[in-house]
């Protein structure tokens, strides 16, 4: 069994907990420890892993992630008004093979994912994406996965996966289950030219960090369909990590990056979020706690809606274009919007009603004025391939 891999959590975080306020996270979350052995897992609604695998980082790593550093600061903070019962795992060490630590991971996410339990994972290199990514074999046959970094992380297909071309073997590697995939922060002088023009013909998203810092709000709408949320903390602002090795000085801010942490909980369809890539420092353990934290909060406030189930609470509206005619739906509970995108009906919703595809009411506005969401289109030509 993959969960007899998992090492319990250190002895000494343990009894550090019983120093904490009683509000305090330690003392409310379900440990695995050597004493008692993991938690049960019925009823618990988000759970917390690391994995300290480091060997396909893209520069070799002069030490492992210190997870219990960034426990220890997750420890400290006070719980939320959360209906959440949180267990800690524990850690996935090195196995004999970076393969098999892959085969352990995609096996315990699989049965997390399987019990309804949304995994947090705190990994050595975002490589670890793709494990979480062949987890859905065989659960979900479509996946969309959602990046938050400075690069796209292509590589050369025969080259060696590692934390800088995991996306390749993502893409290419059968089963393909891979419907959608968006970047959340590139930063251009970090990306070839050839990558974005791949992404432009794979129909991907990608929202470069400028636009973004102007408004966040912008991640919600691809993040409400993600499945997997990958975060490498090399899209986070050196000073704001306390790093400086490399790291850039441009990035998002700890309160952007909180913000998208709650985007992602917030979504109903979020079944794993991956940290990875810190280095070790204070400062960045503190910022991944309080990423945890409000991924955390945004999972409490989780509402499951759909215009195509409970119609009574969204308000409809049909924007006439010179192309087609958009159908928008704004939830009066939420107020988010969505769209519909009619190509996809035959290829991948094998039901009797379109796509619902996620935006902004900045999207319907500029329907209105004739100007097509460019992610609608992208969403629509994808439909016929």
């Amino acid at each position: 069994m993959a969960f007899d891999f998992l090492v319990p959590v250190e002895d000494k975080l343990v009894a550090h907990c019983e120093l904490l306020p009683t509000q305090s996270v330690g003392r409310n979350i379900f440990k695995h420890t050597e004493k008692r052995g993991l938690p049960v897992l019925a009823n618990a609604t988000v759970a917390i892993m690391g994995v300290r695998e480091s060997r396909n980082a893209f520069e070799r790593k002069p030490e492992q992630l210190n997870t219990s550093g960034i426990r220890m600061q997750f420890y400290k903070l006070m719980m939320g008004n959360w209906n959440s019962s949180l267990i800690d795992l524990g850690d996935v060490e090195e196995g004999e093979t970076v393969e098999d630590t892959y085969f352990v991971v995609k096996e315990i996410i699989a049965e997390l994912i399987e019990e309804n339990i949304v995994p947090i994972i705190i990994g050595g290199t975002q490589d670890i994406t793709y494990p979480t990514y062949r987890a859905f074999d065989g659960i979900k046959s479509m996946v969309n996965l959602v990046s938050v970094d400075s690069r796209f992380d292509f590589g050369d297909g025969e080259e060696l996966i590692s934390s800088q071309s995991y996306m390749s073997k993502i893409i290419e590697d059968k089963p393909i289950n891979l419907f959608n995939f968006s970047n959340i922060g590139y930063q251009s002088y970090f990306v070839a030219q050839e990558e974005l023009d791949l992404m432009e013909r794979l129909f991907f998203d990608a929202y470069r960090l400028g636009e973004l810092a102007q408004d966040i709000t912008k991640v919600e709408p691809l993040l409400r369909n993600a499945h997997i949320v990958s975060v490498d903390t090399h899209a986070i602002r050196a000073c704001e990590m306390g790093l400086s090795d490399d790291y850039s000085p441009n990035g998002f801010t700890g309160r952007e990056i909180c913000t998208i942490a709650r985007y992602a909980g917030i979504s109903e369809n979020v079944s794993v979020f991956g940290i990875y890539e810190s280095g070790n420092s204070t400062q960045s353990f503190q910022l991944i706690a309080q990423i945890i934290w409000y991924f955390i909060e945004g999972t409490n406030l989780r509402v499951k809606e759909s215009p195509h189930i409970n119609k009574e609470d969204f308000t409809k509206y049909l924007v006439p274009t010179d192309t087609d005619d958009l159908v928008f739906y704004k939830s009066v509970l939420t107020e988010r919007w969505w769209v519909e995108v009619p190509s996809i009906l035959s290829s991948h919703t094998k039901t009797n009603t379109p796509a619902l595809l996620p935006c902004t009411e900045r999207d319907y506005v500029d329907a209105c004025n004739q100007l097509i969401p460019e992610r609608w289109f992208k969403a629509y030509k994808k439909g016929f391939n």
